[in-house]
């Protein structure tokens, strides 16, 4: 079961996820689940290509996101040329960045990070269970998830942004949203342009 994030359940840097028999035989994942061509099966984690692996995390966050309330948005252009992963918008208005990371080799092959924080108001990266957490800094969240559901282990701390960037970003989310619900609906739908990524 997705759990909200409790500050008193912080697993320490680098300590391994106890495995056990509910997480084995995933009892949230269901019958729906095995007939999706995006169903991952139980070794896409240990097994899989970096981008299956990374598009297994990616959708246990959406999971996660949409149990706490909040609205993801995979990959997201910003304005300085990043691409984030999830975009997610929180109820009270926040924004946060999901960084999904594939293993060891993805993030210590990604030093632009930080500049994700111009665009959110909370930074967390969503990693794999068998990913080294040392490697993950301290000043931003961390989240563990596979394909059926995330956890998250430690909050990340909160940076506000600026009226005028969260009103550009806020547009940004609306208008790609709005795109994207139109084409599901349409096949035929063709955006004539689409918002500006400008920073403020």
């Amino acid at each position: 079961m997705t759990t909200p994030p409790n500050p008193g359940d912080e697993t320490p840097a680098g300590a391994p996820i106890a495995a056990t028999p509910a997480d084995a035989a995933r009892p949230n994942a269901t019958p729906a689940d095995a007939g999706r061509p995006d169903a991952a099966p139980p070794g896409a984690m240990a097994d899989g290509a970096p981008d299956d692996i990374a598009a297994a995390i990616t959708r246990g966050v959406c999971r996660l996101a949409g149990a706490l309330g909040w609205a993801p948005l995979r990959e997201v252009a910003l304005a300085n040329g990043r691409r984030a992963d999830v975009l997610a918008l929180l109820p009270g208005g926040a924004f946060a960045i999901i960084e999904v990371k594939s293993g060891p080799r993805d993030y210590l092959s990604d030093a632009k990070w930080p500049e994700y924080r111009e665009f959110c108001d909370r930074l967390y990266f969503a990693v794999g269970h068998d990913f080294p957490r040392e490697l993950v800094p301290a000043d931003a969240g961390l989240i563990v998830a596979d394909a059926w559901e995330a956890h998250i282990l430690r909050e990340a701390p909160e940076h506000a942004l600026a009226p005028a960037r969260r009103r550009a970003v806020l547009l940004r989310f609306a208008d790609l949203a709005a795109r994207r619900l139109a084409g599901l609906l349409d096949p035929g739908f063709a955006p004539g342009g689409r918002a500006p990524l400008r920073g403020d």
